[in-house]
This record gives C-alpha cells, sequence and structure tokens, in this order.
C-alpha cells in the first residue's frame, strides 16, 4: 500500500505500507508486515521492520521487529522486542574534540 497521506489501523493489516506523512496503530491495531512512513505512532501491535524519522511506542503498544529511525520514543509500559538502528544522527563530540578552540578566519 502506497499513500501520500495519514493511515490509521484499528484493525488487522499484513503487508507493506509506503506512507509519506504518519501511520497510526489504534490500540486494537495489529501490523504484520514492514512500515516506513515519516511517523510511526504504536498503541496496538506491530510485528516486522520499521522505517521512520521518528516512532513513538505509547504505553499499550508494542513492537517485535527492527525499527530504523532518527527518533525512539518508548512510553512507560511500551513494549519494544528486537534491534533498534538510529540513522540520520550526527556524530558525538570525542573529548578531543571538545578541547578543541575553533579557530575562525577572517
Amino acid at each position: 500500500m502506497n499513500l501520500s497521506c495519514n493511515l490509521y489501523v484499528d484493525g488487522e493489516f499484513e503487508g507493506v505500507i509506503h506512507s509519506k506523512k504518519e501511520v497510526n496503530i489504534g490500540k486494537n491495531g495489529h501490523i504484520k508486515g514492514d512500515v516506513t512512513t515519516q511517523r510511526l505512532v504504536v498503541q496496538g501491535y506491530i510485528e516486522g521492520t520499521v522505517s521512520a524519522q521518528r516512532v513513538e511506542i505509547k504505553a499499550a503498544g508494542r513492537v517485535n521487529g527492527t525499527i530504523e529511525s532518527g527518533e525512539l520514543i518508548i512510553e512507560a509500559k511500551g513494549i519494544f522486542e528486537g534491534n533498534s538502528v538510529v540513522k540520520d544522527v550526527s556524530p558525538v563530540p570525542t573529548p578531543e574534540t571538545l578541547d578543541k578552540p575553533s579557530i575562525k578566519k577572517v
């Protein structure tokens, strides 16, 4: 399923979802498959691979699989089982880069 709009799933879906906007899995929602989207909000259950800029697992939400995201938020009582890959993140500063003064040329 290819979408350019938001999607709300509060039932069962099996397959692949590509959305340019937001995918929201309601409390009764269950997705079995891969989801690629800008933002994913999980209140139900998803099993598969998720690729999104932002993933939010709410208190009743559960993800089983792989999450590739720039931001991952898991609320208390939210469940995540699997692997997480952080993407599009600047490197962590090292002590060497923090101690060096920046030199500006004029």
